[in-house]
């Protein structure tokens, strides 16, 4: 097993993504940071609970198949049909991060639906015994 802990800016922020290595599959999570970080506060970031909660949550995420590149070189038109043929766009640690966003999506959904459901169970009694409170005449 091996990390790696990448720091790159996005267009609009500094992310680092630490990125687990292990029988050939990858397991990512991202830090924000916002503004450039300097090697100070990079520094105070890997010595702090920061990075380990970070490690626990790309231990936490799901894997995906870790890309292998090929060694020989390939033909053009072989590397266009495969080109073609790709899953998806993005490093192996993107699609990790997009399917462990997925997977939260339809936890939150799920969670928000109980929620839901709840509440109108509860007004629905209390409805009720408001009704029953004016029959009564009280």
């Amino acid at each position: 097993m091996s990390g790696v802990f990448t720091l790159f800016h996005d267009g609009r922020f500094w992310v680092g993504v630490y990125e687990i290595h292990e029988d050939g599959r990858v397991r990512a999570a991202q830090h924000i940071f916002g503004v450039e970080p300097n090697n100070a506060e990079l520094a105070a970031f890997a010595a702090g609970r920061d990075f380990t909660a970070l490690a626990d949550q790309a231990r936490e995420a799901p894997s995906v198949p870790a890309e292998r590149r090929p060694t020989a070189r390939l033909k053009a038109k072989k590397l266009a049909k495969q080109a073609q043929a790709d899953i998806g766009v993005g490093t192996a640690a993107q699609r990790a991060l997009k399917e462990s966003v997925a997977e939260r999506v339809v936890e939150n959904k799920a969670a928000r639906k109980r929620r839901e459901a709840q509440e109108a169970e509860r007004r629905r009694g209390l409805a009720r015994a408001k009704a029953k409170a004016r029959h009564r005449g009280h």
